[in-house]
This record gives C-alpha cells, sequence and structure tokens, in this order.
C-alpha cells in the first residue's frame, strides 16, 4: 500500500509498505482522506520539540476513513461503517485521566509519531479510539474532525465567549480558522488577525465566511480594536499563533475583566508584564488538545451546518506530491491541505 513517510528534515517520499493486519482487539480502517497540520508542518521540519520522533515515520494523525474489517473481539463497529480517531491515546490509569483531564495525560502517545501514522492506504486501531462519523458528513470533511475539536475545547471549555462578545482570534492558520468559525457560530463578533503573507489565502478564505480580518503588516491593531470594541478591548482573545508574540499582543488588546486563551505553543519564552493583567483581573488561560466530548461536538458542528469544511479543506494537493502540500502550508498558501487515499 502507499504511504507518505517522513525520511529526514523536510524530506518526506511515497513508499510502499505491507497492508496490516488488525489482532483480536484491533479494527482495520481503510483511510479514505487525511489532513496536514501545524504539528505535522513543525515534524516535516523536525524543528526543536519534535527531533525525538523515529525516522523512518509514516505521518499524519487527522484522517477519516471506512472500517474495512473488525477484530473478533471488537464490539461497536462493523464494517462499512465511516470513522474518525483520536490520534492522542491516553493512557487511563495516571492521576490526569482518573480526573478527568485525558488530554493532558503524563503517558500520552500520538499516531503519526510515536507510531505509524494515517498517511497511508490502511491503518489498524483499538476500537475505544474511534468515532462514527454522522452519514450526512462527508469523509473528506470529517478529516479535520480533530483540529475541530480542540478548537471546539478552546472555544466551548476554555473560555467564557458568549453570543454578542467581542473576540479577537490571533492567527488564521487551520485552528485560528476553525476556533474563529466556532466562535461566529455562537453569535460573537470575531475579528482574526494575520500577516501580509495571508492575504492571498486565509484571511480572504475567512472574509468569505463573514468573517473580519485585519492585515498586521498593513493596519494597526489598536485603531482596529478602537473601532471594533468601541475603545472597550475584546472581551476574549484566543492565541492561536504559535508565537510568543502572540500572547504578548492579546495582553495588549483584551479587556479588563477579559480573557486570554492561549490555544498555539509559542516555542520560545514570552515576556508578559504581569501587573496590567493583574490589576485588570485578567483570566489568562490555556487549552491543549481535546477530549470524546469535543470529537463528539465537532463532528456535530459539522453535521448541522454550524462551520462549513467545504471551504475550508483544501484537496488539490496529490499524495504523490506530498512536499508540495507541506512548502504551500508553511508559506501559507493553503490552510487545511487534505490528501485523498481512497475515493
Amino acid at each position: 500500500m502507499k504511504a507518505i513517510v517522513q525520511t529526514g528534515p523536510e524530506s518526506v517520499e511515497v513508499q510502499q509498505r505491507e497492508r496490516p493486519v488488525p489482532n483480536s482487539e484491533e479494527v482495520l480502517v481503510r483511510v479514505h482522506a487525511a489532513g496536514l497540520c501545524g504539528s505535522d508542518a513543525h515534524a516535516y521540519r523536525y524543528e526543536g520539540g519534535y527531533e525525538w520522533i523515529p525516522i523512518p515515520r509514516v505521518m499524519g494523525h487527522e484522517y477519516a476513513g471506512v472500517v474495512e474489517s473488525v477484530g473478533d473481539d471488537v464490539e461497536g463497529f462493523e464494517a462499512g461503517e465511516k470513522v474518525v480517531e483520536e490520534p492522542i491515546h491516553d493512557c487511563g490509569s495516571c492521576f490526569q485521566c482518573k480526573n478527568g483531564q485525558p488530554n493532558v495525560c503524563q503517558n500520552f502517545s500520538i499516531t503519526g509519531m510515536h507510531r505509524d501514522g494515517a498517511y497511508t492506504e490502511y491503518v489498524t486501531v483499538r476500537p475505544e479510539h474511534l468515532h462514527s462519523v454522522p452519514s450526512d458528513v462527508p469523509l473528506a470533511h470529517a478529516a479535520i474532525t480533530e483540529p475541530t475539536s480542540i478548537a471546539a475545547r478552546a472555544v466551548f471549555d476554555q473560555s467564557v465567549t458568549t453570543p454578542g462578545d467581542n473576540v479577537l482570534v490571533e492567527g488564521p492558520g487551520p485552528i485560528g480558522v476553525l476556533t474563529a468559525c466556532i466562535a461566529d457560530s455562537l453569535g460573537a463578533n470575531v475579528l482574526v488577525s494575520g500577516l501580509g503573507r495571508d492575504t492571498d489565502y486565509r484571511l480572504p478564505l475567512l472574509e468569505e465566511q463573514g468573517i473580519e480580518t485585519v492585515n498586521l503588516d498593513d493596519d494597526d491593531l489598536e485603531a482596529e480594536t478602537e473601532s471594533f470594541t468601541d475603545g472597550i478591548g475584546f472581551d476574549v482573545v484566543f492565541d492561536t499563533t504559535g508565537h510568543k508574540s502572540g500572547v504578548e499582543m492579546a495582553a495588549e488588546r483584551v479587556r479588563k475583566g477579559g480573557q486570554i486563551v492561549v490555544v498555539g505553543l509559542p516555542g520560545e519564552e514570552s515576556e508578559v508584564f504581569m501587573t496590567p493583567l493583574v490589576r485588570s483581573e485578567v483570566d489568562l488561560n490555556t487549552s491543549y488538545g481535546s477530549t470524546w466530548t469535543n470529537f463528539e461536538q465537532a463532528l456535530r458542528l459539522m453535521d448541522n451546518g454550524a462551520i462549513e469544511p467545504a471551504a475550508i479543506v483544501d484537496d488539490s494537493y496529490s499524495v504523490d506530491d506530498p512536499t508540495g502540500a507541506f512548502e504551500a502550508f508553511l508559506n501559507s498558501e493553503t490552510c487545511k491541505p487534505v490528501f485523498t487515499f481512497a475515493e
């Protein structure tokens, strides 16, 4: 079977691999579509924090497919059923897991990093990591369930966003776009900030969804904040940039008594002067990963039309040229490339 394999820093190639055979407790899934996300791009570059990933490695953790067969001891799934996988597997036994916080499990493992992933035609997975996909959600759309679940957690669980709130989302990457769309579906007034490189694809994508944007290379965010919030400041700021400047900028734009939710992983030390935040009683929160419930929320958001995956998914990149998709993503020429492995 065909597989996209990372063979070194900024080096991926298509190889032929043996089709996996499920054991009695596993499900064999035929992969239909698999998405490319920011962590895949960081792993592709083999950046700090990702150099532990064994090479060669079949990449990919966001995917949707169809159950091909089930092991003798598997219950709850059957051949022909559409599914998605929760790629971050918790251990179920550490303090965090027992405390209802499996998204920050001490012993988690990630599909496509700790073990071979879903950039291939078939994968095996234990049934407890699978979710059924609603019949009206196409598999190409279901492939972005995982990033949608991350955005759902950030908005629903980790923020205080309510209808009518003024919300700033920093960064129009996949998580930023989905966070903005979910906050918008709640009835919040959403502004998304990006850079000049985002003006060709990512910011127009949001504008087509009726969400306002600002290009920080050309426009003054302080003036935009003044206009957008009547001088009050944003009720909630989501930092999805993955850069240390994100939380620093959020601290300047949030209102007194407002909230900052850091979703991106900065990777560098931020220099945030805490005294103004304390004096303004700003809630500084974080959001990491997602839970079983967030996956179900993501699937229902797609099923009921609260978000439009068709506008976000970019299936123009071929499995046979994976490098093109990675480079386009890193250059902000696309937002959510999705590889198609089966029609």
